[in-house]
């Protein structure tokens, strides 16, 4: 997606596509997931359509850090979408062997 992307204007697809590149370009993860948890915020303050999400999230680039540094890694990704849009993550960082160990 380009810079100039209008992440408000844009569709629901439109923008989990946008916020996937983002990660993706700045973390290289192995997987990425992002889920729109908007509906479940309707009549919050900041629950404007696409505003609030859902990442799952696996990377090499995790591994020694605290859940706090993981999630600053993601913060930082998508700091534009942050002033412009995104009103909440919950985020779920892992390594992929953490990753993995959670199906075994």
């Amino acid at each position: 997606m380009s810079a100039d992307f209008d992440f408000m204007a844009a569709s629901a697809q439109q923008k989990i596509a946008h916020l996937e590149n983002k990660l993706n370009a700045a973390l290289a993860p192995t997987s990425v997931h992002i889920e729109d948890d908007s509906a479940a915020h309707a009549g919050h303050a900041g629950a404007a359509s696409g505003s609030h999400y859902t990442v799952t999230i696996v990377a090499d680039g995790f591994a020694g850090k605290a859940r706090v540094a993981r999630h600053r890694l993601v913060y930082d990704a998508l700091a534009e979408e942050m002033r412009r849009g995104v009103h909440a993550l919950a985020i779920k960082a892992y390594m992929p062997q953490e990753f993995a160990e959670l199906f075994q």
